[in-house]
């Protein structure tokens, strides 16, 4: 099974460096080992063989909407990456406690907070399920923003490869201090969240997060 995943991870990884201009360098602020939530802004479907094979050999896992094992090729490659199966319908309790499992076995969690694509790379707001992972497990949280491959069809188009920049940012653990975590404190934890991949991402990806002056960073601690 490790052989079959080097080589399906090596070819899709030199796939994805033949269709695009992949700016990866940013990649080695991830540590290589130990428990971690990798959050990112979710765009398109070319993000996740591109990031999740850039990052090897790195211990990774990460959600991926239960609707995909409906898709027999699919299926076979998100379990060849033990990626985690996500009911978008209700609060999936039994996906939470597997991440939770994978996290104390010594994964990395990759986790995008906007629960959905946007498709022209702006940011949409987050959702506090990762709070609550973040709050549980203890492990830092590692923001992680991209840009580029938004507009892959008319890049294409002209035969040219999309490039896809990726930028790292500073890892920090989720700390409510003395504040009971209430509904709204979980939203301002995740929008503090949010905050930092607009960070790392040109103004005109920002979105709901372009107003960087109403960033806070009070139950942030960073590493």
């Amino acid at each position: 099974m490790k052989l079959v995943r080097w080589v399906v991870n090596a070819t899709i990884k030199r796939l994805t460096r033949l269709i695009c201009h992949v700016d990866s360098a940013q990649l080695e602020r991830v540590p290589t080992q130990g428990p971690l939530i990798l959050v990112a802004n979710h765009v398109n479907f070319l993000e996740v063989p591109l990031l999740y094979t850039h990052l090897q050999p790195r211990r990774l896992t990460g959600f991926v909407k239960t609707e995909t094992w409906n898709n027999p090729l699919l299926r076979v490659l998100f379990t060849l990456w033990d990626a985690i199966p996500l009911s978008r319908q209700q609060v999936d309790m039994s996906a939470m406690r597997l991440a939770l499992s994978k996290l104390d076995a010594g994964h990395m969690l990759a986790i995008a907070p906007e629960g959905t694509r946007s498709g022209n790379g702006h940011l949409q707001r987050g959702f506090p399920g990762v709070v609550m992972l973040a709050l549980r497990s203890g492990v830092p949280v590692l923001p992680l923003g991209h840009h580029g491959v938004e507009n892959y069809r008319r890049d294409w188009a002209r035969l040219r490869r999309p490039d896809f920049h990726i930028a790292v940012g500073r890892p920090f653990h989720l700390d409510p201090g003395a504040d009971k975590v209430t509904s709204a404190v979980r939203q301002q934890m995740v929008d503090e969240i949010m905050f930092q991949i607009a960070g790392l991402l040109p103004p005109a990806y920002r979105g709901f997060y372009s107003d960087t002056a109403a960033a806070t960073e009070r139950y942030l601690r960073f590493v």
